[in-house]
């Protein structure tokens, strides 16, 4: 057992209702409590995007009931990671912070066919990610 804290992981993009909240639903469904998880956008959309949703749930992730959250500095100094999709110079960047830019598609506007892939890319991602963040686990 690691006396290190729980790592805590953003996601960020423009309105925090698909991507990021996708991003956030894989982490949470992969880690568990092993893994402090937030989301948010720089200009957050009133809902998350239904066909994310939709694209979640049919790999069992129910991220329905998910709010979109508005940046702060706060949940910037909180993390450990800190993970954009396409927010540009919107977040605010610390010393001492890991960031990351996940160049990937916009699932706004888009329909399920298009949005799979999407979802799928982040997977893959966010495993990844959790392999660096707990390098000792399985």
């Amino acid at each position: 057992m690691s006396a290190t804290a729980t790592p805590t992981v953003l996601f960020v993009c423009v309105h925090n209702a698909g991507r990021s909240q996708m991003a956030a639903g894989w982490l949470r469904h992969l880690a568990g409590d092993r893994v402090e998880v937030l989301s948010a956008g720089s200009a957050p959309k009133d809902e998350i995007n239904p066909v994310a949703v939709e694209a979640m749930a049919e790999v069992g992730i129910d991220i329905a009931a998910n709010t979109p959250k508005v940046l702060t500095t706060e949940a910037v100094k909180a993390s450990d990671a800190v993970i954009t999709m396409g927010c540009g110079d919107a977040c605010p960047v610390f010393p001492g912070k890991r960031y990351e830019d996940w160049q990937l598609d916009d699932p706004a506007g888009q329909g399920i066919e298009a949005v799979r892939p999407i979802r799928d890319e982040i997977r893959a991602r966010v495993e990844a990610l959790l392999k660096e963040l707990l390098p000792t686990e399985g």
